[in-house]
């Protein structure tokens, strides 16, 4: 008797309370291309690795070919080739960010979907992720925080992330060599768009409304983000935007940059122009090495010239080159294409200085002082008063060095420019929330929000530490991306009044186990930077 109880209580949860449901004919439904197949977990539809589009090496992106029958799409699919092959990680670090390298293959125009209902008759608000690691590694697993199951449960919506070309193989500028050439500068810029195509063709048919589309990313993809508001073709592909950590001010390269870098690719290869096809076949890893080479070799140049070079030189992104990409990213113009967008952004209080070492956590004032006067010179006591002014809840010396000066200002500064235009709101954040984890070692470090925007906490105990007030916090600030998406307002009831940002009341959600709104306290850090 007992043993039948048991059974029958095994049969009742398998059946009645199973976590995960799959099989030849669950979660199957439509794409442009043909049926796919995902499966259910915790009521949530997933589906990985659905081409949204294909291309030969340098080519524009097509419509992926259509295929028979129901594909698979259960597991993420491949991702971007990266520039130097992953030999060796660094220990700790890799055990807080628990990255998940994937597979490589440069047919890596994949999507995945994660949605709630794909037959219920519903629109739901979609949320498209773009994945960060500059402009050259990266992808839609790379991070568990990246998982879209919970954000898609709790908010009723349809999470997307896309892998798409990076590095060489998506901005080498070959329009000099032909037609069929004429826009590979920007070709990783053109599969985002594909993607985003293929969402206003697919979305339905995952209980999603092409209407109402969100683009949010974090670092390299926030500023994916900020390239596509500057694109004039994507637009009304996306009627919000979020850039988390990502507004980069550096100017995009000019024509003739990309022309030259390309030729010293060529060049290095050994290829001649009138056979210029020869680049489609030869190896990546070769192909990658010769690329390399011809930015240090045309940024060496450049410095000859007494042209401006930053940081430790040339690399590849996003260029202008007056067809997909007319303007730079914080002109005016590029400002205006996106008038109407409402946009979200913010960064992290600490982003990279946790890896900078600039003094030990255990430092005197002394000796924090002394790294500040190294630092700032004659300014070092206008440093040390505008970080009380700024932070006036800082507990030892050492942090006084932990603030971030490389990602807020330019995201003031678009906040500023963005607002000005008087159309679409803008609501500006800063993630304060320090990490226990190795003992508050990482702060709040580059990437931390993610987590919490994804409602993800359990998945990142390694970054989070997993306690109670880590899913408070994911609480709110997943529900203020969520509201956002749904209606471009981030407001609710969990969270003090977040006031529409303007430069005149700097209005800036912190968020914290406390989240408040202030205006903004580091103006005076600010006139410190290098003009």
């Amino acid at each position: 008797m007992k043993k039948m109880r048991f059974l029958a209580l095994l049969f009742v949860t398998q059946v009645g309370f199973s976590q995960i449901q799959t099989g030849e004919n669950v979660a199957v439904t439509n794409t442009e291309s043909g049926k796919v197949r995902g499966y259910i977990h915790k009521g949530i539809y997933t589906y990985k690795g659905i081409p949204y589009a294909e291309a030969k090496r340098f080519e524009l992106p097509q419509k992926p070919k259509n295929w028979s029958g129901i594909r698979s799409s259960m597991e993420y699919g491949p991702v971007a080739p990266l520039p130097t092959p992953t030999t060796s990680v660094m220990d700790e670090s890799e055990f807080v960010f628990n990255h998940d390298w994937g597979f490589t293959n440069e047919d890596c125009m994949r999507i995945n979907v994660w949605t709630p209902g794909i037959s219920d008759g519903k629109k739901r608000p979609v949320m498209f992720w773009i994945h960060g690691g500059g402009f050259t590694t990266g992808s839609s697993q790379e991070l568990p925080s990246y998982d879209g199951e919970n954000l898609a449960k709790k908010g009723d919506v349809v999470v997307v992330s896309i892998n798409h070309r990076l590095n060489i193989l998506g901005y080498l500028d070959l329009s000099a060599y032909g037609e069929k050439y004429k826009k590979s500068a920007n070709l990783s810029v053109l599969d985002m768009k594909a993607a985003l195509e293929w969402v206003k063709v697919n979305i339905e048919n995952f209980g999603g409304d092409p209407n109402n589309v969100t683009i949010f990313g974090q670092s390299g993809g926030g500023a994916k983000v900020n390239t596509l508001m500057a694109m004039p073709s994507a637009s009304g592909l996306f009627h919000k935007a979020v850039n988390q950590s990502g507004s980069f001010r550096t100017a995009m390269l000019d024509k003739e940059t990309t022309q030259a870098i390309a030729a010293e690719v060529i060049k290095e290869l050994s290829i001649s122009p009138e056979n210029i096809d020869e680049i489609q076949n030869v190896p990546f890893e070769k192909l990658s090495m010769a690329g390399n080479k011809a930015l240090k070799t045309i940024s060496d140049q450049q410095k000859k010239q007494g042209k401006p070079v930053i940081g430790f030189g040339l690399g590849w992104g996003p260029s202008i080159d007056g067809e997909v990409l007319p303007y730079q990213l914080f002109s005016n113009e590029a400002f205006e294409l996106s008038k109407e967008i409402p946009l979200l952004l913010g960064t992290t209080k600490n982003e990279f200085t946790v890896f900078f070492g600039n003094v030990p956590p255990t430092s005197t004032y002394e000796q924090t002082y002394a790294a500040i006067k190294r630092t700032y010179g004659d300014k070092a006591d206008a440093y040390v008063a505008a970080v009380k002014k700024a932070y006036p809840d800082i507990k030892k010396p050492s942090e006084m060095l932990d603030i971030d000066m490389m990602f807020r200002p330019g995201a003031v500064a678009q906040a500023n420019g963005k607002s000005a235009l008087g159309a679409a709101n803008t609501y500006m954040y800063m993630f304060d929330w320090q990490s226990p984890i190795m003992d508050g070692k990482y702060k709040a470090v580059h990437c931390m929000e993610i987590p919490f925007v994804f409602d993800n906490i359990a998945r990142c105990e390694e970054m989070t530490g997993g306690f109670p007030d880590a899913y408070a916090l994911a609480s709110k600030v997943s529900q203020a991306w969520i509201n956002f998406a749904k209606n471009g307002d981030p407001n609710h009831k969990g969270l003090p009044k977040w006031p529409v940002y303007n430069a005149q009341n700097t209005a800036t959600m912190h968020f914290d186990n406390t989240c408040t709104v202030k205006p903004q306290m580091d103006k005076d850090l600010f006139e410190l930077l290098p003009k």
